[in-house]
Parts: C-alpha cells; sequence; structure tokens
C-alpha cells in the first residue's frame, strides 16, 4: 500500500503487456504445498529483496482490470482499488467466455509450485486461471503445470480481453480524435489557431517542414498524415505512461512492433521503381557483387522497422524499470540517506523521462520519414550523370 502511495504521489510508475496463453495439465495442489514448505528461510533483506522485484515485474505485465492501487490486509488477503475490465477469451473445447475481470478477483485463490499466488475461476463448467496476467485452462483443482523454467504448460486460450493497455489506445485514438477534429473545424471558421491548436499547431508544421520535407522530398504530403498520426499516437501514450497507474503501452513488444509493421508496410507498398531496383538488382556494380549485395539488401528491410520497434520498446521499458528500481532501493535500505537520495534521484530521473517520452516519439516520425524518402529516392546513375 505505502509504496503504491509514494509512486501516485511522484507520479512515477510503469505498465505492460499481457499475451493470454495457456495449456492443460495436471500435477496435484498437494505437491506444490510440498513445494513451498521445504522452501528454505529468507532473511528480510532478501525477502523485501524479492518483493521489490515482483513488484517491478508485476508493473512490467498488462492488466485484466484497471488497479489505481491494491491494499494487503492482515490477514494476508488484497483488496483492489480500481475498477474491472472486460474478460473475454476463446477456448476451443468451450467456445468464447466472457464475464467482468472482478470474477477473478473473488475467485478461487491459488499458489503455484513457488508460492506466487494465482485466482482460478470456473466457466462453463470449466476451470481457469489468471497467472501472471495471463488466462490458462486448469484441471477441476486449478492446478497450473510449471516446466523446468517455470513457464506455465497448460492449455492455451486465445484471449481476447479488454486489457488496461488496449483500453488506454482506445482512449488515445478518441482523444485524437476529438483535439485534431476540433481543430480542424476551428479552421474551417478561421486560420486564426485557438484553443487546442495554440498548443499542437507548432508541433505540427514542425513535422511537416522539419521532418517530413527534408527527408521525403516532394511526394512528402502523401506521407504527413501518417506521420502526424504515429507522433501523436505514440506522444500520448508515453504521456500516458509517466502517470501513476501503470499505463506504458509503449513498454511492450506487440504494441511498438504493430507500428513498426505499419511504417514496413507503407515504405514498400508506396516505393518506387529504383527502390526495388537498388534491392535487387543494384545498378553500377559488377555481377558477382550485384548477387552478394542482393541478400543483404533484402535483410536490410527487414532490420529498418526491427530498429524502430527495438529502440522505442528499450527506451521506454528502461527508464520506467530504473525510476521503480529507486524507489525500491528506499525500501531495501531503510535508512536516512536513501530516504533523501533516492526520491531525489527519482524525481530527476523522472524529468528525463518527460523528455524521452518526446524524443522517443520524434526519432520514431524521424526515421519513418527517413524510410519514406529512400522509397521515393529518384536515383541518377552514371550514364545520366554523363547525359546531363
Amino acid at each position: 500500500m505505502l509504496k503504491r502511495v509514494i509512486l501516485l504521489a511522484g507520479f512515477l510508475s510503469i505498465f505492460s503487456p499481457s499475451f493470454a496463453q495457456d495449456h492443460a495439465v495436471a500435477t496435484t495442489t498437494t505437491a506444490t504445498v510440498v513445494k513451498t514448505e521445504t522452501a528454505a528461510p529468507m532473511d528480510e533483506r532478501e525477502i523485501t529483496k524479492q518483493e521489490n522485484k515482483d513488484f517491478i515485474s508485476h508493473h512490467l505485465l498488462d492488466a485484466h482490470s484497471f488497479d489505481i492501487m491494491v491494499e494487503k490486509k492482515a490477514d494476508g488477503t488484497e483488496h483492489h482499488i480500481g475498477f474491472p475490465l472486460p474478460v473475454i477469451f476463446y477456448d476451443k473445447a468451450n467456445g468464447l467466455h466472457s464475464f467482468m475481470s472482478s470474477k477473478f478477483h473473488h475467485g478461487q485463490q491459488m499458489k503455484d509450485a513457488h508460492g506466487k499466488k494465482y485466482s482460478v475461476v470456473e466457466s462453463k463448467g470449466q476451470k481457469y486461471a489468471l497467472y501472471h496476467e495471463k488466462i490458462y485452462k486448469t484441471d477441476a483443482s486449478g492446478t497450473i503445470n510449471l516446466d523446468d523454467k517455470d513457464h506455465a504448460t497448460n492449455e492455451k486460450v486465445l484471449d481476447l480481453s479488454i486489457t488496461k493497455s488496449v483500453m488506454m489506445i482506445l482512449i488515445t485514438g478518441l482523444l485524437m480524435i476529438l483535439i485534431f477534429g476540433g481543430m480542424a473545424k476551428s479552421y474551417r471558421k478561421s486560420l486564426v489557431p485557438s484553443g487546442a491548436a495554440k498548443l499542437f499547431e507548432p508541433l505540427i508544421i514542425f513535422i511537416r517542414d522539419e521532418i517530413a520535407k527534408p527527408n521525403i522530398g516532394p511526394k512528402y504530403k502523401k506521407y504527413v498524415g501518417y506521420l502526424l498520426t504515429i507522433f501523436f499516437f505514440i506522444l500520448f501514450l508515453n504521456i500516458f505512461g509517466l502517470m501513476p497507474f501503470g499505463i506504458n503501452v509503449t513498454g511492450q513488444l506487440a504494441v511498438t512492433a504493430a507500428l513498426a509493421i505499419f511504417t514496413f508496410i507503407l515504405t514498400q507498398f508506396t516505393a518506387n521503381r529504383n527502390y526495388w531496383q537498388h534491392i535487387f538488382w543494384m545498378p553500377g556494380l559488377p555481377l558477382p557483387m550485384k548477387l552478394v549485395m542482393m541478400p543483404i539488401e533484402i535483410i536490410g528491410m527487414f532490420i529498418k522497422p526491427f530498429a524502430l520497434l527495438i529502440r522505442l520498446f528499450a527506451n521506454m521499458t528502461a527508464g520506467h524499470i530504473v525510476i521503480m528500481s529507486l524507489i525500491a532501493m528506499i525500501y531495501f535500505f531503510k535508512n536516512v540517506i536513501a530516504g533523501i537520495a533516492f526520491p531525489f534521484l527519482t524525481f530527476v530521473l523522472y524529468l528525463l523521462e518527460i523528455l524521452v517520452a518526446f524524443l522517443q516519439a520524434y526519432i520514431f516520425t524521424m526515421l519513418s520519414a527517413v524510410y519514406f524518402g529512400m522509397a521515393n529516392e529518384e536515383h541518377h546513375h552514371e550514364g545520366e550523370a554523363a547525359h546531363h
């Protein structure tokens, strides 16, 4: 509870993605209990260290409910402060399931072989577990079976839930429609910016004149709409990720990969003849070199979007991990120096994260524009140059 309050007070928290998966197996609850009982006891510092590690890991997962904070009671139970979200998943044997995530909070509480808690609910006569924010099909006793790497091996289900990250993506999309739709209406009445336009017009002009025009060239107009959308979408999500509710959408690979794929598809489908010629049969080179360069250029096609997705994901995730690790240090050292030094460092890094939020949106947009420019570049080869 205290950790959550500090996160709220400092506006520091993170969030993450969940991808639903499951497998069915049968292990016994008895074996789980025996394994937990025989675990070697840890001292207070080791317990705090493990709790902090679990706390950070939890916030790097997406969630099936929107929890502002979780209050731990004296009896070991948890009280979730927030609101539930729709849980929707498909199981081949039992079809489509839908209910609110609060059903998991009030479901049967179980522990895995390492003592980690998870919830089990019954739907259409079958037991399902929410384990590390993933939904698994279980046996009648609700057991989660783990392999030697501690990965659940229960039967997978297709998770279509409206998770916290999905909800924030929808909210961000709606917010952008309202803001920029309103700006478009105001410009029909007057070209003088008013309201939100005063704040966003300089950014729009900057993206058009400093990113699109110099990097794409004469055909920049057909890409400006996409570049503006991708910039503000990433920027808004990055800013939401700095709020105290664990909603760092851009800190998950699924989202950054989807954004990179959009750039990749748009690049390939709008590329000119010269672009493809330089990939598959580079002009001006001897035949052996053309054969060597072709696979390199083909690989380069896929490395570019991969660099986009990894850069955004890694920078946003790393920043939040560092911030939460500094907060965790307060509870690990438990002294006056830690109580003063680490909150100060956290505040400084939080200010840096605000800059990073803008910078990563800019870099993603800039590199997308560079790729579009490469796809539309007109090459003048030696023969043409000599002629001119």
